[in-house]
């Protein structure tokens, strides 16, 4: 049985044509929407308004104490929001250069700072019409990953048989237990020494976006591949129920989601809660 739906579906109208795009349409995840950068394009994904627990419950396999506690967010707005995460194409295309340890056009950028990408967003904004750009907040990308589900990911709970063994993942994310499984770039890290992987390997690194499952609004790569950066300052929950959060007003580390090709599986949750210096650069990011 597939995890339950429990936010509210889009309006019937659907979201107003955005300035950018050069293509719109709407398939069976929602509605979506293209903008071109010089040779690249790159598709969006409506995200419509609606509420969530976000947090884990105690009893949820891998949880940190810093997913808790859970509680009730409401998004007021709908927002639009990649695909795929950036890839290193777009990244060059916007930037003029690629900073990645694992260079392959359609896999996602990496060794990009938080400050490295309010730049991008910056250069980006020049060429697009319509709203400032920006990174989602932390409340924003939990909600667009879980897409209406209340488990530990979008496609069920997940059951960890070793620090780099979820099987439930394979379908749906790189992480450590599979992200070496035919591995072609010549390089890559040694992976021969971790230990419990769900498929043997030696050598791993980023995949190409795109090639596993996604989730019931058709983003991919949410969970595994790269961390992803968010707009907000790592900070505390707090119990109450809360509307549009975004984070404390200052802070020391900027809050990165959705673990990565090289970390173990509890990291891979829809939870999950990480965070890096924001002046920081790791290929895992």
């Amino acid at each position: 049985m597939p995890p339950p739906r429990v936010s509210p579906e889009p309006p019937e109208s659907g979201p107003t044509r955005p300035p950018w795009a050069t293509a719109v349409g709407q398939d069976r995840f929602g509605h979506w929407a293209t903008f071109q950068v010089g040779k690249v394009s790159h598709r969006m994904r409506w995200i419509p308004p609606g509420s969530f627990w976000m947090g884990s419950p105690e009893t949820e396999a891998g949880r940190w104490e810093d997913e808790g506690p859970r509680h009730r967010v409401a998004l007021t707005e709908g927002f639009w929001l990649g695909e795929v995460p950036c890839t290193q194409e777009l990244w060059q295309e916007v930037m003029g250069e690629n900073p990645s340890q694992f260079r392959s056009p359609g896999r996602p950028v990496e060794s990009v700072s938080w400050e490295d990408c309010q730049r991008f967003l910056d250069n980006l904004g020049s060429q697009q019409p319509g709203p400032e750009l920006r990174l989602p907040t932390e409340a924003e990308w939990e909600y667009a990953c879980r897409a209406g589900t209340e488990t530990s990911t979008y496609a069920g709970e997940l059951e960890i048989l070793g620090e780099n063994n979820a099987p439930l993942l394979d379908s749906i994310a790189w992480y450590s237990g599979n992200s070496g499984v035919g591995y072609e770039l010549p390089k890559g890290v040694d992976s021969s020494d971790w230990s419990d992987k769900q498929h043997p390997h030696t050598r791993a690194g980023t995949r190409p976006v795109g090639l596993k499952a996604p989730n019931p609004w058709g983003l991919y790569d949410l969970l595994g591949n790269v961390w992803e950066w968010c707009q907000d300052w790592k900070g505390d929950y707090s119990p109450d129920a809360a509307s549009d959060p975004s984070g404390p007003e200052q802070g020391s580390n900027r809050v990165i989601r959705g673990g990565s090709w090289g970390y173990d599986a509890r990291g891979v949750r829809a939870a999950a809660r990480n965070w890096n210096s924001p002046g920081n650069r790791n290929d895992n990011v």
